[in-house]
């Protein structure tokens, strides 16, 4: 799809679609896509802001949240399952000394 095509608030909101969806079914290269394209959205929205579409704006700005909530519900469930594991996302952390440093825990998935 061309992308200088269409009202650029329908394509925010169709890519908010699949954005949820993606979440939903789990589907990571769904949900890449569909950030892509809203991405892309956004950008558009930006060069040329609509005017008179305020109740839409805060209607797609209400989705884009709900989705945000949804994304992070997902990433505690993902950090969850690794930490069962004995896995963690690298991740700096910061000591006493405000110092940033990579805290790696790690666990045997098995023992021979």
């Amino acid at each position: 799809m061309n992308l200088t095509q269409g009202d650029p608030l329908q394509r925010l909101s169709e890519a908010l679609d699949g954005e949820q969806q993606a979440l939903v079914e789990h589907d990571v290269a769904a949900l890449v896509a569909a950030t892509g394209k809203k991405l892309e959205a956004l950008r558009e929205l930006e060069r040329h802001p609509p005017l008179h579409e305020a109740a839409r704006l805060k209607e797609l700005a209400d989705r884009n949240h709900a989705n945000g909530v949804l994304l992070s519900r997902r990433r505690r469930e993902v950090n969850w399952a690794l930490r069962q594991l004995g896995r963690s996302e690298d991740a700096p952390a910061y000591d006493a000394k405000g110092q940033a440093q990579m805290m790696h825990t790690r666990r045997p998935l098995a023992v021979a």
